[in-house]
């Protein structure tokens, strides 16, 4: 991705990576050290480019909270108002991006290669299935924008591969005892199965690459078990992993977003409408480096 966007965007070149990841490594403390002996904290660019294409607090949010406290204990506390001229290196964040043609077109172009897999005088009647990760009811309820930003990306795709096949969104991954987003993936492949439909192409919609819960909860239990039960042709479209128009599609989106200025998106300044955290609250106002702009839009 570095590559192709120093071809294409030469007046911020060379790019280079850093990856931080939440629960593994490199984790962010260890991102922000390199970065900072790497020599950005003497005014450096750096832009935080979430791999999750649509938006959670849960996801994102954590993530640029993470972030904002690393910079903070590692650079040093400053206001919302000197963020712009203070030292130290210059963040802006690529927050969502759920409906961008690139990914729109990679998902599609995925879709379509698997439909190819079934005979032609079935593969208008193959059930699409696409799954994201499920979240808490609690989080739903108090403004998660995620599940909206993830049927926008469901619609786009759709609208892209102008194919008549039926289909449905369905939410995987939930854990304990609490009220999750449903209806479930593995519930609703193994209900259609047994209501006589053998042909499904589960879609990893918010997955940009595989894991554990592409690799093994897909794979592994939810196809598998969905085969035990008769439902020989229920498959899974590839994740984007390295496909090209992945690639070009992330570049693009930070090309974009390095020439437009911006800290953020307009959308990231509004706090959930439960959200009593400070932290989320003062991470915003960092991020979006206007204090009284900020004052107005997320109190």
């Amino acid at each position: 991705m570095c590559k192709l966007l120093d071809q294409q965007c030469p007046e911020s070149a060379p790019h280079k990576p850093y990856l931080a990841f939440r629960y593994a490594d490199p984790l962010t403390e260890e991102m922000y050290h390199r970065l900072l002996a790497d020599g950005f904290g003497q005014h450096g660019r750096a832009v935080a480019f979430t791999q999750y294409p649509q938006y959670s607090c849960s996801t994102t949010g954590s993530s640029l909270n993470e972030l904002w406290k690393w910079r903070t204990r590692l650079e040093g506390p400053s206001s919302s108002s000197s963020a712009a001229s203070s030292p130290g290196v210059k963040w802006s964040v690529i927050d969502r991006w759920p409906t961008h043609p690139g990914l729109v077109a990679a998902f599609a172009q995925n879709i379509h290669a698997q439909l190819q897999t079934y005979p032609a005088e079935t593969r208008r009647d193959v059930i699409l299935l696409f799954s994201a990760h499920s979240l808490p009811m609690s989080v739903v309820n108090r403004g998660d924008t995620y599940p909206a930003e993830v049927a926008a990306t469901v619609h786009a795709v759709l609208h892209r591969l102008g194919v008549p096949n039926p289909y449905r969104l369905c939410w995987q991954s939930q854990v304990g005892p609490s009220a999750w987003l449903g209806a479930q993936t593995a519930d609703t492949v193994i209900n259609y199965v047994r209501k006589g439909h053998r042909d499904m192409i589960l879609v990893p919609i918010a997955f940009t690459s595989d894991h554990i819960e592409t690799l093994y909860e897909l794979d592994r239990e939810v196809i598998h078990e969905a085969h035990q039960e008769g439902g020989t042709g229920v498959k899974r479209a590839e994740s984007l992993n390295g496909s090209r128009l992945f690639v070009e599609a992330l570049a693009e989106v930070a090309r974009e977003h390095l020439r437009s200025g911006e800290s953020c998106s307009r959308q990231m300044g509004m706090r959930c409408q439960g959200c009593k955290s400070e932290r989320c609250l003062e991470q915003k106002r960092f991020f979006m480096n206007t204090g009284r702009e900020v004052e107005q839009v997320v109190r």
